[in-house]
């Protein structure tokens, strides 16, 4: 006979049954954590605090980066108690807000990216409209729209998933809720809702990425077009590190929506899901702080603003 007791919670898969290994495992997400969010910090107070930094590309980066000091906080701070206390339990309420967050943040960070690539597209192939398209409003009008999207997309996608009964297993088998693992252990032979909103995410997130290519054919067919390469290689730096940061997101994150579900996940798959949420913030803070000469320069004049005596910086 079918168990017919609605669940009200459930059991995150961890990366280890050993207890020891999940407590090594949680304390390195920590570190992990804790080493990223300083960073992304640090990136929103230089660009905050330094005028020269108070351009739309760094407006936008700054958002960028607060947006993945919210979306890496989703996931790992419960991760690593879980691994801690060793319980897994995770309630109904609290894996419908997981899948709200994540997915309202990804679709915001996707759509920021967007607007990033379209900022670079007009400072290269339109720099004398440049002041006039990217006003203050328009680059407030473009965050405002990516926070709205996101949050009405998030709002749809749980509402699908959650709109599901869900019998039987309580084991999810990923480290944080996400909708392929509800999927998994779902009794709903009609799927319509959710896999519409599955549908609009995809598209949302096909156009946008096509989006970011069609501007950088359009950025590196004008780059090539300069003739020193001084210039070029000043325009080239200025791009790689959005377009890495979007393709390893947009990468890492179909990787793990666009699954089969699967009532049990393989090492892989679990080790992509971290990828989804550990790398993109990670990467963001690390190209932007460490290889970006003008945040490096703003980091100079900020500690010497609060030590000046410190002249060997």
């Amino acid at each position: 006979m079918l168990n017919l007791t609605r669940i009200t919670w459930f059991i995150l898969m961890g990366f280890s049954d050993v207890p020891e290994l999940q407590t090594v495992c949680g304390l390195f997400f920590l570190l992990t954590y804790l080493a990223i969010i300083m960073s992304n910090l640090l990136l929103i107070t230089l660009i905050t605090l330094d005028r020269k930094l108070q351009t739309p590309m760094y407006y936008f980066l700054k958002n960028l980066s607060l947006l993945d000091v919210f979306f890496i906080s989703v996931p790992i701070p419960n991760f690593f108690i879980n691994s801690i206390t060793h319980n897994n339990s995770i309630s109904l309420l609290a894996c419908a807000l997981q899948v709200f967050l994540m997915t309202s943040f990804a679709c915001v960070e996707i759509i920021l990216l967007t607007a990033m690539s379209y900022d670079r597209y007009v400072a290269i192939c339109s720099p004398l409209h440049y002041v006039a398209i990217m006003s203050s409003g328009n680059c407030v009008l473009m965050v405002g729209v990516s926070w709205t999207t996101g949050v009405l997309f998030g709002v749809l996608y749980t509402a699908g998933t959650f709109s599901m009964p869900f019998y039987g297993s309580i084991v999810i088998p990923q480290f944080f809720c996400d909708v392929p693992s509800l999927l998994s252990i779902s009794c709903s032979d009609t799927l319509v809702v959710i896999y519409t909103s599955l549908g609009i995410g995809v598209c949302l997130g096909m156009s946008c990425f096509l989006s970011i290519v069609i501007s950088y054919f359009y950025i590196f067919s004008t780059v090539l077009r300069i003739p020193t390469t001084k210039c070029q290689s000043k325009a080239f730096a200025t791009c790689l590190p959005h377009l890495t940061v979007s393709s390893v997101f947009v990468a890492t994150g179909f990787s793990v929506y666009l699954k089969p579900p699967s009532n049990t996940a393989s090492l892989t798959e679990r080790i992509f899901s971290v990828l989804y949420t550990v790398l993109p913030p990670a990467l963001n803070a690390v190209i932007y702080s460490l290889r970006n000469t003008d945040v490096k320069c703003a980091l100079k004049r900020l500690l010497q603003n609060l030590c000046p005596s410190c002249l060997f910086i």
